[in-house]
C-alpha cells in the first residue's frame, strides 16, 4: 500500500459518533433478540438473513456499494481514488451464539461501518478502497467448521465442501444459505480470494484482562492454535432396573471415562491451556433407558504451536484406548495454528490509542476470530475493547457506548492512515 505523511491523531476519529454507532447496535440488537437481553441469530437463519438486509439498506441509504460471494459474506466498500489499489478491509460476522450477547461480532461490523459513514461525513478521500465485510458463521454454533466465509476467502476450505456441510436438523449450508441471501436486495457476486491491502477487526475483549486492568484497548498481537473434535460412542440401548452393570454397553458411562481423562491430560498449573466440552449429547435420552449413543465435542487451545499439536495428537488415541466395551468414532473438525499479526498493523493501532489518548495493552487473543484467516493473505492486526465482567457468549454480554466510541475511533484513524 501507498503510505502518505501521516495527519495529526483525531482527522477522523472526530467524525466517529457516539450517538449513532450505539443507535446501530440498539438496531441490530433487535433482530433475534432474547428475552434475556441477547440475541439468537444463527449464521443462515432468517435472523441472519434480516441483519444483512439492514446493513445493505444503511449501505444503499450512504451511496457505498454491496456486494457478496459464493459463500454470502457481505462487502460494504467505500471507493477509493486510485481503483487499480487494493481494499483496506475491516469487518467480523453478524450471526451469533444461541444465547449470544449483542456485540460479539456485530460490533466489529458496525465499527468499520461507522468508519465509513465518519470519512464520508469528513468529505475525507483514500486513495485505497476501505471496505466492511461481514463474514458468514465465524461462530460455528450452527454449522461446522467455524470461520466458513473468511476460510474461503483465504482459501483454506473447499466451497463444495463447506455447502454440503448439516447442521444438526439436516440443513445444508447450501439450502441455508439460498433461503438466507432471498432475505437480501439482490447484489453482484464476486469470487473469492481478491487482493486485501490490509485487515484491521475490531472485537470487544470476551475475557476479563482489559476490565481489569483499567484499559481501554488492547493492542492484539496474535491469536492462539486450536484444535476442534467430534466424539461418537455407540454403545447399546437396554433397561435401567433389569440390565446387570457388567452386562451393559452404557455409552455416557464410556464417555465419563474419556471427559475425566481428557481434563487429566489437559491439566495445567499455569492455566493456559483450554479445553471446553461444549456440546453433549445423551441418546436416546429416556430416563429408564441405559444410553446407547453419547455425541460431544472438544475445543481445545493454546498459543504455543508445539503444545497444540503434542497435546492435540494425544486426543484421539487417549479416547479410543477408554471407549470398551462401546466403540467410538472421533473426527477432527477444525485445526488452526496460533498465528502473529502483522507488526506494522500492531505498530498503527498503538500509535492511534496513544495519539488519541486512550490507555492500551498488548495481548493476545484467546478467542478464534476472522482476523485469524486473514492473517496470511495480508497485514493483519485487530482492536479489542472491554466487556463488562469479561463476559460473552451469554445474554448479559456487554460494552459500554464509551468504550465502543474509543475502539471505533482508533480503528478510524488505523484505517484511515492504512488507506492513504
Amino acid at each position: 500500500m501507498t503510505m502518505l505523511a501521516a495527519p495529526a491523531f483525531g482527522t477522523i476519529a472526530g467524525h466517529v459518533r457516539q450517538e449513532r454507532l450505539a443507535q446501530r447496535l440498539a438496531d441490530m440488537g433487535r433482530i433475534g433478540a432474547t428475552v434475556k437481553g441477547g440475541v439468537n441469530r444463527p449464521a443462515l437463519s432468517r435472523e441472519d438473513g434480516l441483519a444483512r438486509a439492514l446493513l445493505a439498506s444503511w449501505a444503499a441509504a450512504r451511496g457505498f456499494s454491496v456486494e457478496t460471494d459464493g459463500i454470502g459474506n457481505l462487502y460494504v466498500r467505500r471507493a477509493g481514488s486510485d481503483p487499480a489499489l487494493a481494499p483496506v478491509m475491516t469487518g467480523s460476522h453478524l450471526d451469533s451464539q444461541p444465547t449470544g450477547g449483542r456485540y460479539d461480532g456485530v460490533y466489529g461490523v458496525l465499527a468499520g461501518f461507522e468508519v465509513l459513514e465518519a470519512l464520508e461525513d469528513a468529505g475525507l478521500p483514500t486513495r485505497h478502497p476501505v471496505e466492511v465485510v461481514a463474514w458468514t458463521n465465524e461462530e460455528g454454533s450452527r454449522f461446522q467448521p467455524y470461520c466458513m466465509g473468511s476460510a474461503l476467502f483465504a482459501g483454506k476450505m473447499d466451497l463444495e465442501m463447506v455447502l454440503g456441510c448439516t447442521d444438526p436438523q439436516g440443513v445444508t449450508v447450501r439450502d441455508a444459505l439460498a433461503q438466507t441471501l432471498a432475505l437480501a436486495p439482490a447484489m453482484p457476486v464476486r469470487p473469492f480470494g481478491g487482493p486485501a491491502a490490509a485487515y484491521v477487526e475490531a472485537h470487544i475483549e470476551q475475557g476479563p484482562r482489559l476490565e481489569a486492568e483499567d484499559r481501554t484497548i488492547g493492542v492484539v498481537s496474535g491469536i492462539q492454535g486450536s484444535r476442534w473434535f467430534q466424539v461418537e460412542v455407540t454403545g447399546q440401548e437396554a433397561h435401567a432396573g433389569t440390565t446387570p452393570h457388567g452386562a451393559r454397553k452404557d455409552a455416557f458411562q464410556a464417555a465419563l471415562r474419556m471427559v475425566s481423562a481428557l481434563n487429566d491430560l489437559m491439566a495445567d498449573p499455569d492455566d493456559i491451556v483450554r479445553c471446553t466440552f461444549g456440546r453433549f449429547e445423551v441418546l436416546p435420552g429416556s430416563p429408564n433407558t441405559v444410553p446407547g449413543k453419547v455425541i460431544f465435542t472438544i475445543d481445545f487451545r493454546h498459543p504455543d504451536a508445539a503444545m497444540v499439536k503434542a497435546r492435540g495428537d494425544a486426543i484421539t488415541p487417549l479416547i479410543q484406548a477408554l471407549a470398551a466395551p462401546c466403540t467410538v468414532a472421533v473426527k477432527e473438525t477444525s485445526t488452526t495454528s496460533p498465528v502473529d499479526f502483522d507488526p506494522a498493523v500492531i505498530d498503527a493501532v498503538r500509535a492511534a490509542a496513544v495519539g488519541l489518548g486512550y490507555s492500551h495493552m498488548d495481548m493476545p487473543s484467546g478467542a478464534n476470530h476472522d482476523a485469524k484467516f486473514m492473517a496470511p493473505r495480508c497485514p493483519t492486526g485487530m482492536i479489542f475493547i472491554p466487556c463488562r465482567d469479561g463476559i460473552s457468549h451469554n445474554e448479559v454480554e456487554y460494552a459500554s457506548p464509551g468504550h465502543c466510541h474509543a475502539g471505533a475511533a482508533v480503528l478510524a484513524e488505523t484505517l484511515y492512515r492504512l488507506a492513504r
